[in-house]
């Protein structure tokens, strides 16, 4: 695993409309952290998400995954590196069955044959999820909590060093968020969350970053940002329900 897997140096984006979402951000990132990335709506978290595996290329400043520069040339490389694991899992479920959804993205770097079946394999037991049972469902007919697993899987199958999540509790009844937590706990890999859900937060992520109109106001403990009120209220964001 690579030590240090992003680095953002003086990263802006300007979307056509003229809306600055991102004002030189720096930031690093460093090999099994795991990150909060909290702000208010419009704060420039999706936007900062949409960078780090090249759905988005930067404007200004340079992103670096692994050893490789964020920019076209690199994309199929970054991507390998880089598993984004959006928001609705209906936006990345699309094919007939859980184990054709979880075998498409290996099985467009390549793999065959009997190396499909294993990851297919290991990737749904790491999301917890029973191969035989789950193998032949049809993913349209899975509850919330299983497609974001499902989802989850199809992304560990690629083996990617970072995983970064866009509002992972999102749509979950509380059985299934507090299953989500346990499975994020466990995962091996460097993450970066972005979400609302500061209770998670508090949970998972040791530090936390703070996005505010485009800039990085906060970058450190989260223990300690969401325990003070008064910044957190000046930033559009609540305390955690636990901490109310």
């Amino acid at each position: 695993m690579h030590h240090n897997p992003i680095s953002i140096e003086n990263l802006s984006y300007i979307y056509p409309d003229g809306v600055q979402a991102l004002k030189g951000l720096n930031l690093q990132i460093a090999a099994t952290e795991k990150v909060a990335i909290v702000g208010a709506n419009g704060s420039g978290k999706s936007t900062l998400l949409l960078h780090l595996n090249g759905i988005l290329i930067p404007q200004q400043g340079e992103i670096v995954v692994g050893e490789m520069i964020v920019k076209h040339s690199n994309l199929l490389a970054i991507r390998n590196f880089v598993g984004v694991v959006f928001q609705n899992p209906d936006d990345q479920l699309f094919m007939p069955t859980v184990w054709e959804d979880v075998a498409f993205g290996p099985m467009n770097q390549g793999v065959k044959g009997k190396d499909i079946e294993i990851k297919v394999a290991e990737a749904l037991v790491a999301v917890g999820l029973d191969v035989d049972k789950y193998r032949n469902r049809q993913s349209q007919n899975l509850s919330g909590g299983e497609k974001k697993r499902v989802a989850i899987a199809g992304v560990l199958a690629m083996q990617p060093q970072v995983l970064v999540f866009d509002e992972p509790s999102a749509q979950l009844d509380p059985r299934s968020r507090r299953q989500l937590i346990q499975l994020l706990r466990t995962l091996p890999e460097t993450q970066l969350i972005a979400t609302h859900d500061l209770d998670l937060v508090l949970e998972l992520c040791d530090r936390t970053v703070v996005l505010s109109e485009g800039e990085i106001v906060y970058d450190g403990k989260t223990e300690q940002v969401l325990s003070d009120r008064e910044f957190l209220l000046a930033h559009s964001l609540e305390m955690p329900l636990s901490r109310s």
